[in-house]
């Protein structure tokens, strides 16, 4: 799939690292839809059709939703790609993000998130090919 297709979800919690994200992705991808609360992941994913969910795990750490969320995510939507983002992401956060099927985890910085995108973009097109 060519990343100009791509229908991105981004749940960040603070709004002006989520702001420069979405300007950011919407240079790269197709359209970039800002959720507000864990809440509305789901629904936007859903609504979207959403390809790859850019996920701030320290959000969600706030709303005690993390435990299994990614893996509740990709039972949900199986071909979802999800870019973990973490300030301080440690050994145990990031095994932690992929042992559930989180695509990456990485820093909330424009470079690394698109490129992560980017990156299973890539892998996601060879793989469908």
């Amino acid at each position: 799939m060519e990343a100009r297709n791509l229908a991105v979800v981004l749940y960040h919690n603070d709004p002006r690292t989520a702001q420069a994200l979405v300007a950011s992705l919407s240079k790269h991808c197709g359209p970039v839809n800002l959720v507000r609360n864990y809440r509305e992941v789901r629904s936007a994913i859903a609504r979207q059709r959403a390809d790859v969910l850019v996920l701030d795990l320290e959000a969600l750490d706030r709303e005690s939703a993390r435990a299994n969320a990614i893996r509740d995510l990709h039972r949900e939507f199986p071909s979802l790609c999800i870019v973990a983002t973490h300030r301080l992401a440690d050994d145990e956060v990031w095994t932690e993000a992929m042992n559930q099927g989180a695509a990456d985890v990485c820093e909330p910085r424009n470079e690394q998130v698109v490129d992560a995108v980017m990156r299973e973009c890539h892998h996601g097109a060879a793989a469908a090919a």
